[in-house]
């Protein structure tokens, strides 16, 4: 009993540790990163010009913030569950995930921008924040809960 305590205790300040990276990114999204659409979306935007940016600067700033989003939510992933299967899956989706909110990205503020600019709103938000940890999460603990009923059951 006492080592499961201590066993959660360690697991409730890992979580805790990975959260609050996470806030410290968003806290210091501004200075860490080049992306000129965070004060570009904060205001009025639906009647304004977009702003000038560097593609590349931008690309590789977005893709860095994805990949610390992503790194940062497989290790809590890790943490949760300790199953290996669990990260494979994880570095599988946000791969995938990545490669085609990056695409999509792009190719919506080369060609669509000023027509759809909600639709970029959505595809830059899906990148800079760790939405899919919201939808892996209670997907992995589903899958568990499921496996665990069905080997009770047998």
């Amino acid at each position: 009993m006492r080592n499961r305590i201590i066993k959660n205790k360690k697991q409730f300040i890992l979580v805790t540790f990975v959260l609050l990276l996470f806030v410290l990114i968003r806290a210091y999204e501004k200075s860490i990163f080049y992306d000129p659409f965070l004060s570009f979306f904060e205001g009025e935007f639906a009647h304004a010009k977009l702003p000038n940016v560097n593609k590349v600067k931008l690309f590789l700033s977005l893709g860095f913030r994805y990949y610390l989003n992503s790194i940062l939510s497989i290790l809590l992933l890790w943490i949760v569950f300790k199953d290996a299967s669990v990260s494979k899956v994880s570095v599988f989706v946000y791969s995938i995930v990545g490669m085609l909110l990056m695409i999509s990205f792009f190719f919506v503020l080369e060609f669509f921008a000023s027509e759809h600019k909600m639709v970029l709103f959505y595809i830059r938000r899906f990148i800079i924040h760790p939405i899919l940890l919201l939808v892996l999460l209670p997907a992995f603990f589903y899958q568990k809960k499921v496996k665990v009923l069905k080997t009770s059951n047998n």
